[in-house]
């Protein structure tokens, strides 16, 4: 019989009892956006950081922004995993992100000026990544354009045509970059001709661009490497490993309120294949649930608010997008979106963040079930058209007038408070472990 690498086994009365080996035991935490993004998973991950060795992104690009707030000084990042602030911590960028280099070295050279030190040697970028060009993003643009009164509302960032460029495999990896120039050359001249064959107006300097990859292949060759060996590796050796999912569950490509999505998998199936780790090695998954709900861009949104309580927690909680600079639209807190979410990700706990932007307000209410033709429905509808015509259940509980800004500790929260964080670890039966009741890391209240 074959043996069995990396495993041990043991007889007990018989039986072959498994195992697991050091890889195995130690496990991945997951930080994952639980509603349509916002929810403040950059703090979090910035926190959970200063206790990690390696921080990744698995998916997503650009169109993704996370804001962390360090000692007054915030920072902006759309590429960059949001725990490079700790110097003590490498950041690494998975296979399953999709970068765009002239965003991430404007994006290295900006939090440079605010303060961020010695990147160059804690940064790590998998040569599996595939690039997002200007063509994609113009593309974008052309596509959305196309759509006119029923385009999506996406970021134009070259997301979604760089993901479908991997996907009818005439995507560019940084490896191809980094290898035989010329084979990059031909490569990146025939997706041209593709897209300038779909799109006869589009206006490509081939020239000029060849010429900048030229520079940027030196500037990166640097950071790149084989990323799943590298992880694998520092499993075995015992690190810690922090994932950060970028957008949110809501805006999965497969388990969101589709079309109005992002283009990858940003649920827990995308870190798997985002960065080549096998399910048995996912630990701790943290759902980040922001105490109200937002959302960027067009798609059904059941509690939104039209009124001047939405106008309301836009204002307090300051609700304008970072890549986008578009306002959220903003509602009640819709559990049902969360216990949808946690059915597919699986959370172990939550972050509640953002609880004190509900401060000043005298009641606040809570969706907690959906009515379709007048009868309760027990499932998260696919059907955008049923989404859109649902009635939402609410509860209502006293709010509790008086500011948590300055609370660090679960014990002197409002008791008001305290029962909407019961009424919501109730609904969902999943512990809330982190509550954030402002800006910074400082600002997070450690319920554990």
């Amino acid at each position: 019989m074959a043996s069995i690498t990396n495993s041990k086994h043991s007889e007990v009365n018989g039986d072959c009892v498994y195992t697991p080996n050091k890889m195995e035991s130690n496990k991945v935490t997951v930080v994952l956006g639980a509603q349509w993004g916002d929810e403040g998973k950059g703090k979090v991950v910035d926190l959970l950081a200063l206790n990690s060795d390696i921080v990744c992104r698995c998916q997503g690009g650009n169109n993704a922004g996370h804001t962390v707030v360090v000692n007054g000084k915030e920072f902006d990042f759309h590429l960059l995993p949001s725990g490079i602030i700790n110097q003590e911590c490498i950041s690494l960028i998975g296979n399953g992100v999709v970068i765009h280099l002239p965003g991430l070295f404007e994006e290295l050279k900006k939090n440079e000026s605010k303060g961020m030190e010695n990147w160059q040697n804690r940064l790590i970028i998998s040569d599996r990544a595939h690039l997002v060009f200007d063509i994609h993003q113009q593309v974008d643009g052309l596509q959305e354009a196309e759509k006119g009164k029923n385009s999506l509302g996406t970021t134009k960032k070259g997301i979604g045509p760089t993901y479908s460029s991997k996907a009818t495999r005439n995507g560019i990896r940084i490896g191809d970059l980094l290898g035989d120039f010329q084979i990059f050359e031909e490569k990146f001249r025939s997706l041209a001709a593709t897209y300038k064959r779909m799109f006869p107006s589009l206006e490509v300097d081939i020239e000029n661009e060849l010429a900048k990859y030229k520079e940027y292949a030196v500037k990166i060759r640097p950071l790149v490497r084989d990323t799943v060996s590298y992880l694998h590796k520092e499993i075995r050796s015992g690190r810690k490993v922090l994932v950060e999912g970028a957008n949110a569950a809501m805006l999965d490509i497969d388990f969101g309120t589709y079309p109005y999505v992002t283009s990858s998998n940003c649920s827990i199936g995308g870190v798997c294949t985002g960065l080549g780790l096998p399910p048995r090695l996912i630990g701790e998954v943290l759902g980040v649930v922001k105490a109200y709900t937002t959302r960027v861009g067009d798609g059904p949104f059941p509690t939104e608010l039209h009124d001047e309580m939405g106008k309301l927690l836009q204002e307090r909680g300051h609700e304008v997008g970072v890549t986008t600079r578009r306002v959220r639209r903003c509602g009640w807190l819709d559990l049902v979106v969360v216990q949808y979410t946690a059915s597919v990700n699986g959370y172990t706990s939550l972050c509640l963040t953002k609880l004190d932007i509900l401060d000043n307000l005298e009641e606040i209410k809570v969706g907690v079930a959906y009515k379709l033709n007048g009868k309760k429905i027990d499932y998260f509808p696919s059907s955008m058209t049923e989404l859109s015509a649902v009635e939402v259940e609410y509860v209502t509980l006293p709010g509790w007038a008086c500011s948590t800004e300055d609370v660090r500790e679960l014990s002197k929260l409002p008791p008001n408070a305290k029962a909407y964080v019961k009424l919501i670890e109730d609904y969902l039966q999943i512990p809330v472990k982190y509550i954030g009741v402002g800006q910074g890391r400082e600002s997070i209240i450690n319920v554990a």
